[in-house]
């Protein structure tokens, strides 16, 4: 769901932006991973149906903070490595943290709110 509580929609691109120090805190490994509506990874030319840590081009924001994307049309050649491509229709996104530190354990950790881009 959008940060408005709407469905995610592949005709519109959302931005998912992490503060700087503010990733899933892991001791193993973290990714935010796409689906289609039947809960499968999306074939896309790209072969990417997640992006996290295992990712080692991802482009941090000038601030240090990391901003990931999704929709079914690229956010743009900049952004594009940080790009999770989406179907036309409806998805859905899940952040995967294996090995769980404290905050995630306890819920003091909280995931960043999925933003409709304009």
């Amino acid at each position: 769901m959008s940060a408005l509580g709407q469905k995610l929609e592949g005709s519109k691109t959302y931005a998912v932006t992490f503060a700087k120090g503010q990733e899933p805190p892991v001791n193993g490994f973290w990714s935010l991973t796409l689906y289609n509506d039947k809960h499968l990874f999306h074939p896309n030319t790209l072969r990417r149906y997640s992006l996290g840590t295992k990712n080692v081009s991802l482009k941090r924001n000038s601030d240090g903070s990391l901003t990931l994307y999704a929709g079914a049309k690229s956010p743009g050649k900049e952004r594009e490595s940080n790009w999770l491509p989406a179907p036309d229709g409806q998805f859905s996104l899940y952040i995967r943290a294996y090995w769980g530190m404290q905050g995630i354990l306890d819920g003091s950790w909280k995931p960043p709110a999925v933003e409709v881009m304009q």
